[in-house]
């Protein structure tokens, strides 16, 4: 499966960790979208195939994993397209990225709780191919180095800022019982190793070990990857968002999936 992005609240971003619209155009949709992106970048680079008995799917648990996080999610969802200056911008985009994930993370924000779950790879076990992956991405964890490989996050909240909210649940109270995924993405050298529908099947656990009833996702409806995984996930179609918004938003026409999740 083709490197994921989620709509895109991995954003560049705002307090609210939302990217602005010119960053989206210039930078590709983070919300739901970098599959196919991806897919023609990943020609560039050797891919890895994983071990899964090494792969860890868990909640980030320390800065220095938001970190690596962040650096991920840059190499992501930007097409550099000139060398010059490229690292120092790199960083920069990290830093814009690290602050408000980690607000997030923190639960600063009322109404709403966040989870930033990673899947990672012990530095050992990553292929000497991988090495920018390597250096850009590790983080230490009980001892022991390992590299983020791809990331997702859970939001627990009413609706996610620019996009369609979802409908259910529909009793009163229900507002807290709905969740989205946002900012999924692989990293490209790992792709095509089912990282995106573990890191989807794991959220779905925390989601329901959270009191949450109904998941939403938004996805670009010209992101077919994107479309395929979150319905090999169980996801069906609930609303679309009309042309008119996405014309305002400078973005792709974007659709809301929903998933179900029995308690």
């Amino acid at each position: 499966m083709a490197v994921l992005t989620i709509p895109n609240y991995f954003p560049l971003q705002s307090a609210n960790g939302l990217r602005s619209n010119r960053r989206r155009k210039l930078c590709g949709q983070r919300w739901c979208t970098a599959a196919s992106q991806q897919q023609e970048l990943c020609t560039e680079f050797e891919r890895i195939r994983i071990d899964k008995s090494a792969l860890k799917i868990e909640k980030a648990s320390s800065h220095e994993e938001l970190w690596a996080t962040s650096l991920l999610r840059v190499r992501s969802f930007y097409n550099f397209k000139s060398t010059f200056g490229i690292e120092d911008h790199k960083k920069y985009l990290a830093e814009r990225e690290f602050g408000p994930l980690k607000e997030r993370v923190a639960g600063t924000k009322a109404g709403e709780k966040v989870s930033c779950i990673n899947a990672t790879l012990p530095l050992s076990q990553m292929s000497s191919s991988s090495r920018d992956l390597c250096s850009s991405c590790k983080f230490s964890h009980d001892g022991e180095d390992r590299v983020v490989v791809g990331t997702l996050d859970l939001n627990q909240c009413v609706s996610l800022p620019n996009e369609i909210t979802g409908m259910k649940p529909k009793e009163i109270g229900g507002d807290f019982a709905r969740g989205y995924l946002s900012n999924v993405c692989v990293a490209k050298e790992c792709t095509r190793n089912g990282l995106a529908f573990l890191l989807v099947e794991k959220s779905k656990s925390v989601a329901k070990a959270w009191g949450i009833s109904d998941l939403y996702v938004h996805v670009a409806v010209d992101n077919e990857p994107a479309k395929n995984l979150y319905m090999k996930c169980g996801f069906v179609y609930e609303s679309e968002e009309q042309a008119w918004q996405a014309r305002f938003l400078d973005r792709p026409r974007r659709l809301l999936l929903w998933i179900g999740l029995s308690q």
